[in-house]
């Protein structure tokens, strides 16, 4: 394998994909009689078959990728999205709908009320034409912007601009208008128009009516939908692993401790578990686990557990970083997905991963374009097409050295600077990463092979002793977005390598086993949730792409 690794990433550096080519043959089934497309073999992913097919979407039945809406929010309460994806179904026709007013208006002296009704089910609201007729007209002329209602009233063809169907209610016996809850305009924190990304966090509770954040939690849904699909119809299992462990997968030491008995002191409790003797401050003995334990930030540890007994696994989950840090690009509270695969080394890594970032993004576009649109007049021009640049290009491979060889050429050629030059050894910035993606490939490109001092202990370490097996998916517009690597299954390469970062064996014990008993070549990788919910959206800050963000100084709601 060793021998031919050159080869292979010298193939893919100059664009030539032949290898995943045949790769994806090996993997592929005798194409069926008739003429017909081969699909992939039931849990095997394929990087080559990446576009839609005549059965599959990245490997996943066709038939699965338009998702299934339902008629009904509860009883006989029609989905607003149904109305508007099917209006001719609905024409013509008494229907029950209900949701909060975007706005209350009047028209031919008062005698006409215009409510824009809206359920979440879909960006847009519906009209409701209100005649003065129905009983409890005055009451909904007092009505404003927040009410909620529930609302009879026949369908018909609207004669406005920009808008199909509308429902009209001017039949009084057989139509009706319920307020389900006043809303006082005067108080409300959304009558305004315009509200800035930083006012809405401070009123969490309320920001998902508005048009912004209601639209991120629809493409937030959907991904998070995509994601089982994806792996699922390719034959993974998903995982439920630990939110408290004992472990540190990043070694990193920024973790949040979970303990039932807190010294009287004054510091951080990171910094009072040992004293100079070397005896704890903190008596473990009376703690709840009578170990210290921690917050996970990873479950990449665990889900290997099951990936060396169940083959094809995978996990999405809260994940913890006691981080202090003020970014738009950090939260203390994130979701990870992180997949796991065993007996597939570092090129199946890549090819899933391309897949899977495909997949996703094709998903939203098909399933979510109305509020993609909406991302694209108010958030971010240009970002339908910079989704589909990455869903349909193929990804370039370049490894770690070549990607600084550029960048150092770049630099001499005086056709860029960076803010930290570029050197052998160093890890790569959202500037240089950007760069690669944006100027020197202008696609998603990944690069592999890093050096193994700026990696985590777990990557699997290259016959040159330098680099590790790891690769990162760049992408244009924010670089990298999925990390991953083959694991190192040499229980003695293992053991050298916590040796050298002076890292506790103990702790470990578990995972060591797996290098004893029966061990195999495995390889995994991570996707921030919110990161990939960031790239669909265009949004720049992380602590507007999750309902209740965490940071350091707030954790309110």
């Amino acid at each position: 394998r060793q021998m031919c690794i050159r080869d292979r990433y010298q193939r893919r550096v100059h664009g030539d994909h032949s290898f995943f080519r045949n790769f994806a043959k090996r993997r592929m089934e005798p194409a069926p009689a008739g003429g017909q497309q081969s699909v992939p073999v039931p849990g095997t992913p394929l990087g080559t078959v990446l576009n839609v097919t005549e059965s599959t979407v990245c490997g996943v039945p066709k038939d699965l990728f338009r998702k299934y809406q339902p008629t009904f929010l509860v009883r006989d309460i029609v989905r607003i999205q149904n109305v508007f994806a099917n209006p001719d179904g609905y024409f013509d026709r008494v229907i029950v709908l209900a949701g909060w007013a975007r706005t209350v208006r009047l028209q031919a002296n008062d005698t006409l009320a215009f409510i824009e009704l809206n359920d979440g089910s879909c960006f847009k609201g519906i009209q409701i034409v209100v005649d003065s007729t129905i009983p409890n007209f005055a009451d909904i002329k007092r009505s404003d912007i927040g009410t909620s209602f529930k609302i009879k009233g026949k369908c018909v063809r609207s004669p406005g601009k920009g808008q199909v169907i509308e429902m009209q209610v001017n039949t009084a016996g057989e139509h009706s208008v319920e307020i389900v809850g006043s809303c006082d305009p005067g108080k409300y924190p959304l009558a305004g128009k315009n509200h800035k990304p930083e006012t809405l966090r401070e009123i969490a509770h309320l920001r998902p009516r508005t048009n912004l954040i209601g639209a991120i939690a629809r493409v937030r849904n959907n991904l998070a939908y995509a994601i089982h699909l994806y792996f699922q119809n390719l034959g993974f299992y998903y995982v439920h692993t630990p939110i408290i462990t004992a472990s540190d997968c990043e070694g990193a030491g920024e973790m949040f401790q979970v303990t039932t008995v807190l010294p009287n002191h004054d510091k951080p409790i990171t910094e009072i578990k040992t004293r100079a003797d070397n005896k704890s401050l903190v008596d473990y003995n009376t703690d709840f686990f009578k170990r210290p334990a921690y917050l996970t930030v990873s479950g990449q540890l665990a889900v290997e557990n099951y990936s060396c007994a169940l083959s094809n696994v995978y996990t999405f989950g809260p994940t913890f970083r006691a981080e202090n840090s003020h970014t738009t690009r950090h939260l203390a509270e994130f979701w990870m997905i992180e997949p796991e695969m065993a007996f597939a080394d570092l090129f199946d890594d890549m090819e899933l991963a391309e897949g899977f970032l495909k997949f996703l993004i094709r998903y939203v576009l098909e399933n979510n374009l109305e509020d993609l649109e909406f991302f694209e007049k108010r958030v971010k021009p240009g970002l339908l097409a910079q989704l589909r640049h990455v869903a349909e290009t193929p990804f370039k491979r370049i490894s770690y050295t070549e990607a600084i060889n550029i960048l150092q050429e770049e630099v001499r050629a005086k056709k860029v600077t960076f803010e930290r030059p570029p050197e052998w050894g160093m890890d790569l910035g959202s500037e240089h990463e950007r760069y690669l993606a944006e100027k020197v490939v202008n696609g998603p490109v990944i690069a592999y092979n890093y050096p193994k001092d700026i990696k985590s202990f777990y990557m699997r370490q290259n016959e040159d002793g330098k680099t590790v097996a790891s690769m990162d998916i760049l992408v244009p517009g924010v670089g990298e977005i999925i990390g991953g690597s083959q694991r190192e299954e040499r229980l003695d390469v293992l053991d050298r390598r916590l040796e050298e970062l002076k890292m506790d064996k103990a702790p470990y014990w578990w995972y060591r086993d797996l290098r004893t008993y029966g061990t195999v070549p495995h390889c995994g990788f991570g996707l921030g949730f919110e990161r990939m919910v960031m790239y669909c959206t265009g949004v720049e800050n992380i602590r507007d792409v999750i309902p209740y963000p965490r940071w350091p100084g707030n954790a309110d709601f």
